[in-house]
C-alpha cells in the first residue's frame, strides 16, 4: 500500500463504530499487514502482549483498548511495560473509543486527539508501513487526503467517460481536474467570496445521481471564463453570477465537463469538503502527477520530495548568495532596495520540472527574503517585485505542467497573505495572469534560450534550436539587463540501457556533432549539455540532481570535457547520498547534485555525508568532474599499469554451451578414475563461486590429453557438443574455434599457477573488495579478472580501503554495486615507489587477511564481509593492511574516504605528468 491508500483505509477505519475486540486488527490491516499475519495475531501465535485488550507485534507495535477515562494510563502502561522492550515496538498506541493517545517510541514524539479524529494524524503511523515520512507529511496530512479524493474521482470519471481515457481526450480530463483543484483551493481561501461556495453550489444545483453535474460545472468555468461586464446575454443563470472572472488560461478554451455518475458526485464532494486552504503547493503538486498517469498511479502520494533535498540543490546555487547579501545590508535603504531589484530580475528555470516543486520552493523564498526586505525598509505592505512569470519551466507531460502553473499561482496567493494580509492578497489576484511560462515540451529538443531569455518577459519559441539560429533576429535581442538565470531540478537519469529510440534520438541531437561515444551516456546528461550551452550566451549558473553515474567510470572522459570546453565549470557539488520518496521499503537512488557555471569563482563548496547522517560543507580552490576537491583529472583506461604493478588479465572465458562447466554431480556422471579426474578436471571459480563458495568445476584438457580425453565417452560427447555449439554460431570468431572444442573459448592461464582473483561485480556494501588467492589447478571463470603468478603483494592493495574508494569513484557502476575494471581501475591505480621493505610489509599484510579467513573456515567471503558481520581478527587483518598501506602514501592513516581521494589524484596528476581535463576556457557552443 502508498501513503494515499492507507489514509483511505484509516479514513475509513475512523467513520465506522468503534468496536473494542477488532480496533486493533482493524488498525493494523490498514498499515498493510497481510491477512495472515492479521489472522496469527487475532489467534495469540505471534501476539507477544499479556496485556489485558493488548495486541504486541513485534518490531512494530503494542496496542491496548481500554476502558474509558484510563487512556493516559493506560499508554504509561505500555510505555514502561517490558515485553514492549524485549519485542523492540516502535510505537505505544492506547484509544477508548472516545480518545487516541500514541507515542513514536525511538523519537519521544506524541500525539493525542479525539478517536474520531485520529485519521487526521496517519502520516504519524507511516512507518509501520516501512513509509518513513517527511516532516510536511506528518504535520500536514491534507496533501495526502487531497490527492487521495482525487484520485478516486479521476479514477471513477474514466469509467463514466471511456472516451476521456483516450490520446485525444485526456488533455481535457487533465485540464478539467486542474480547473477543480483551483476551485476548491479558492473556496477555502476566499478568493471566492462566500462560504465553500463552489461545492455549496454543487451540492445544491446537481441531481443527487450525478446526471446534471458536468452541466452545473460546465455553466460555472463559463463564468469564471466571462467579464462580469460582458456577462449579460451570455445565458449565465443567476446562481453562477457569484463566481468572480478567473481566467488567465484557466478557464479559456472549451468548458465542457465530464459526465458524473452517483459515485464521481459523491467523490467530487468528498474532495470538495477537504479544507483546500492548508494545501501546501510544493507538497500537493508533486503528489497529484501520479493521478493522471496510469503506469505511476501504483506509486500514488510517493512523489514527494522534501523541502531539505530541493534546497541542497538551490541553496548553493543562488538562495545562500541572497542571504548574505541581505545580512551585509543590514538595515541600509538603498543596499536593501538594491537587492530587491536584483531579485526582480532573477530567473528560476526548470528545464525538467514536473508538477514544479522546485520553482515553488524557490519562489517561496526568495518571497521570504522579500518580505524581511521590506520589513526592514518599513514597507511591509508593499507589491511583490518578483515576477512569477520569471518562474519557467518545461515539462514533458501535460498535467504535470497544468499542476506547476497552478502550484506557482497558489503559492504566490499564499505569500501574498503570509506577508501582505488577506485583503491586499485578494484586491491584486483576479484575473489570474494569461501569460503561460510553463512549456509542455520535450526539453531536449526545445531551445531553452526561447523559453527562458534574460530579458523581456514573453515566451517565444522562434526556432527548434536557437543555438544554429543567427542572434542578429530584432525579437532574439539577448543582451542581459543585469538579470541573472539559475538552472535547476531533478531531470530523468536513464542509463543507456533503459533510454526509448525517443530518449535515444534526444541524445545524438545535443552530443552526436560532439562526441561519438555519446551512446553511453545517462539520458540526464543532456540537461547538463543543454545548460552548459545556455550558460554561452548569458549570465547562467545551473544545478541538477542526478544518479552518481555521471561522475564515475566511463562517462567522466565522454561528458566532463565537453562541459569544461564550453567553459563552465563545477562550483558546488553533493557527493553519493540518497534521494528516498515516500515508497515503502524504498532505500532511494544514490544521486549527486552538481552546481556548474562559467564563473570560475573560488573557493567552492563541496558537501558530503557526515557519519551522523549531517552535512559536511568544505570549502575547496577545485571540484573535478569525480567530485573530488583536486585539479581536473579525467581517468583514462590504460593497456597497462602505471608502474610496478602485476599485470591484471581477464579470467577464462568458455564459449562452451555449458559442456565444459560441470556441477559436482555432473563431475560424478562422468564416471572417471582418480587419475582420469586429476587430469581432465578442474575446480572453477566464475564470481559467485569465489565469493559465495559454490561448488563448480570444468573440463581443461592439455593440448597433450586431449587424445586420451576423447577415449572417455562422456568427455568426448561433450567435447562433441562444444563443437557443435560453435559451429552454429552466428559469431565467425566463435566458428573459427570449433577447431579445438576441448579448450576454452579463452585461455588465458597455464592451469598450475597460483593466482590472485577479483570479482568484476560486487556489493556496494562490504567494506573491502573482495578478492583472494586461488591456488594451482583452479581455473578462473571470465566473471572475474586475474593477477597470474603476481607477487601477493599486490593483494593487499586491492584488499584496501584505497582501493575501494578508488575503484568506487572511478569506474563504471552496475546500479549501485562495484564494476571493477582492470585498465579503468587497476592500471589507473596510483602507488607511490614500493621499496622492498615496503612490499614484504604489504606481503605480510595480505597473508594476514588469509589466515584471518582461513580461522573461520567454512565461512566463504560473503558471510565474513557482510555489512556488520565481520569477525573481529578479520577487521584488525584489514586495519593494519590500510595503516601500513596508507603510511607509505601519507606517513599516517587518512583521516576519511574524501582525503583518500584527493591524495589518489593528486599522486595520478603527478604521475601521468599533470594529464587533466581540457582547460575550461568559455567558448560558443557548438
Amino acid at each position: 500500500m502508498n501513503a494515499v491508500e492507507i489514509e483511505a483505509a484509516v479514513s475509513d477505519m475512523a467513520c465506522l463504530p468503534f468496536d473494542r475486540a477488532e480496533f486493533p486488527f482493524a488498525f493494523l490491516a490498514a498499515f498493510d499487514n497481510k491477512e495472515t499475519t492479521i489472522s496469527r495475531l487475532r489467534k495469540g501465535e505471534t501476539n507477544a502482549s499479556d496485556v489485558v485488550g493488548g495486541v504486541l507485534q513485534r518490531n512494530n507495535i503494542h496496542i491496548a483498548v481500554c476502558e474509558p477515562g484510563t487512556v493516559g494510563t493506560m499508554l504509561n502502561t505500555l510505555r514502561v511495560h517490558p515485553k514492549t522492550a524485549s519485542a523492540k515496538a516502535k510505537f505505544i498506541l492506547a484509544t477508548d473509543g472516545q480518545t487516541l493517545e500514541a507515542e513514536d517510541l525511538a523519537s519521544g514524539e506524541t500525539i493525542a486527539c479525539d478517536y474520531p479524529d485520529f485519521a487526521q494524524h496517519f502520516g504519524f503511523f507511516l512507518p509501520l508501513a516501512g513509509i518513513s515520512p517527511v516532516q510536511e507529511i506528518k504535520n500536514n496530512p491534507v496533501d495526502v487526503r487531497a490527492t487521495g479524493r482525487l484520485n478516486r474521482l479521476y479514477v471513477e470519471l474514466l469509467k463514466d467517460n471511456p472516451e476521456w481515457a483516450t490520446e485525444v481526450r485526456r488533455h481535457d480530463l487533465n485540464h478539467f481536474m486542474a480547473r477543480l483543484i483551483f476551485c476548491f483551493f479558492a473556496e477555502d481561501t476566499r478568493i471566492f467570496d462566500g462560504d465553500e461556495l463552489f461545492t455549496r453550489t454543487i451540492e445544491q444545483m446537481t441531481e443527487r445521481d450525478g446526471a446534471n453535474t458536468h452541466e452545473v460545472l460546465s455553466t460555472l468555468f463559463r463564468a469564471m471564463n466571462t467579464k462580469r461586464a460582458e456577462r449579460d446575454g451570455k445565458s449565465l443563470p443567476l446562481w453562477s453570477q457569484a463566481f468572480p472572472y478567473v481566467n488567465g488560461g484557466l478557464f479559456a478554451g472549451s468548458t465542457e465537463a465530464p459526465r458524473f455518475s452517483r459515485m464521481a458526485r459523491t467523490y467530487l464532494l468528498h474532495a470538495g469538503h477537504l479544507d483546500w486552504g492548508h494545501i501546501n503547493p510544493d507538497i500537493f503538486g508533486s503528489m497529484i502527477q501520479a493521478v493522471a498517469d496510469e503506469g505511476e498511479r501504483g506509486a500514488l502520494g510517493m512523489h514527494y520530495t522534501s523541502v531539505p533535498n530541493i534546497l541542497k540543490v538551490l541553496n548553493p546555487l543562488f538562495l545562500d548568495d541572497l542571504r548574505s547579501q541581505l545580512e551585509a545590508a543590514g538595515t541600509n535603504p538603498r543596499m536593501l532596495l538594491n537587492l530587491r531589484k536584483r531579485m526582480a530580475k532573477i530567473r528560476v528555470f526548470d528545464p525538467a520540472c514536473g508538477s514544479g516543486n522546485f520553482l515553488v520552493i524557490a519562489y517561496k523564498q526568495m518571497r521570504a527574503i522579500e518580505a524581511e526586505i521590506n520589513k526592514r525598509r518599513d514597507e511591509p505592505e508593499s507589491l511583490t517585485a518578483i515576477p512569477l512569470t520569471n518562474f519557467r519551466g518545461i515539462e514533458l507531460r501535460d498535467f504535470p505542467a497544468e499542476i506547476a502553473r497552478l502550484a506557482l499561482i497558489v503559492a504566490e496567493y499564499q505569500c501574498d497573505v503570509l506577508y501582505r494580509g488577506q485583503k491586499l492578497a485578494l484586491d491584486g489576484f483576479l484575473p489570474l495572469d494569461t501569460q503561460n511560462w510553463i512549456t509542455c515540451g520535450n526539453a531536449l529538443q526545445l531551445d531553452w534560450l526561447s523559453l527562458c531569455p534574460p530579458t523581456g518577459s514573453a515566451v517565444k519559441v522562434v526556432s527548434p534550436d536557437l543555438f544554429e539560429t543567427p542572434l542578429d533576429q530584432a525579437e532574439m535581442d539577448f543582451k542581459n539587463e543585469g538579470g541573472e538565470t539559475y538552472i535547476c531540478g531533478n531531470p530523468p537519469y536513464l542509463g543507456s540501457t533503459w533510454q526509448s529510440a525517443i530518449q535515444k534520438s534526444d541524445l545524438k541531437a545535443v552530443f552526436e556533432s560532439r562526441t561519438r561515444h555519446w551512446k553511453s551516456l545517462d539520458y540526464v546528461a543532456g540537461w547538463f549539455m543543454k545548460a552548459a550551452d545556455y550558460a554561452t550566451k548569458t549570465d547562467t549558473a545551473a544545478a541538477f540532481v542526478s544518479t552518481n553515474s555521471i561522475c564515475q567510470g566511463q562517462q567522466v572522459p565522454i561528458l566532463w570535457p565537453l562541459i569544461f570546453a564550453a567553459g563552465s565549470g563545477i562550483d558546488f557539488a553533493y557527493t553519493s547520498f540518497k534521494w528516498a520518496n515516500l515508497a515503502s521499503h524504498n532505500a532511494g537512488v544514490t544521486v549527486v547534485i552538481v552546481g556548474i557555471s562559467p564563473r570560475q569563482k573560488a573557493p567552492r563548496r563541496l558537501f558530503s555525508s557526515g557519519d551522523d547522517g549531517g552535512v559536511i560543507a568544505k570549502e575547496v580552490e577545485h571540484i573535478n568532474a569525480y567530485l573530488i576537491a583536486g585539479p581536473n583529472v579525467i581517468i583514462e583506461k590504460a593497456s597497462q599499469p602505471i608502474e610496478q604493478l602485476a599485470r591484471m588479465d581477464f579470467g577464462n572465458k568458455p564459449v562452451d554451451g555449458g559442456h565444459l562447466l560441470l556441477t559436482s554431480d555432473q563431475v560424478d556422471a562422468l564416471e572417471l578414475n582418480p587419475e582420469q579426474n586429476a587430469r581432465f578436471v578442474r575446480r572453477f571459480y566464475g564470481s559467485a563461486e569465489f565469493i559465495r563458495g559454490l561448488q563448480r568445476y570444468c573440463l581443461w584438457i592439455d593440448e597433450k590429453d586431449v587424445r586420451d580425453a576423447l577415449m572417455i565417452p562422456a568427455i568426448a560427447n561433450r567435447i562433441e557438443g562444444v563443437r557443435r555449439m560453435r559451429l552454429a554460431s552466428a559469431k565467425g570468431a566463435t566458428v573459427e574455434i570449433a577447431d579445438h572444442p576441448h579448450r576454452f573459448g579463452e585461455v588465458r592461464q597455464r592451469g598450475d599457477e597460483q593466482t590472485i582473483v577479483v570479482p568484476r561485480v560486487s556489493s556496494e556494501n562490504r567494506e573491502y573488495l573482495p578478492v583472494g588467492l586461488a591456488g594451482p589447478g583452479v581455473i578462473i571463470g571470465d566473471r572475474n579478472f586475474a593477477l597470474y603468478d603476481a607477487p601477493l603483494w599486490n593483494m593487499a592493495l586491492i584488499a584496501s580501503r584505497l582501493h575501494w574508494v578508488w575503484i568506487g569513484t572511478v569506474c563504471v557502476r552496475m546500479r549501485t554495486d562495484f564494476s571493477y575494471s582492470n585498465t579503468l581501475g587497476w592500471n589507473t591505480f596510483p602507488v607511490p615507489q614500493l621499496t622492498d621493505q615496503n612490499k614484504a610489509d604489504l606481503t605480510r599484510c595480505a597473508e594476514d587477511i588469509l589466515l584471518a579467513r582461513e580461522a573461520h573456515f567454512p565461512a566463504t567471503i560473503a558471510d565474513l564481509y557482510e555489512a556488520g558481520q565481520m569477525p573481529e581478527n578479520l577487521r584488525h587483518a584489514h586495519e593494519r593492511n590500510d595503516e601500513v598501506l596508507e603510511r607509505i602514501y601519507i606517513g599516517r592513516r587518512f583521516r576519511n574516504d574524501t582525503e583518500r581521494l584527493e591524495k589518489l589524484f593528486a599522486l595520478y596528476a603527478h604521475m601521468t605528468g599533470g594529464q587533466t581535463a581540457p582547460k575550461t576556457t568559455r567558448k560558443s557552443a557548438p
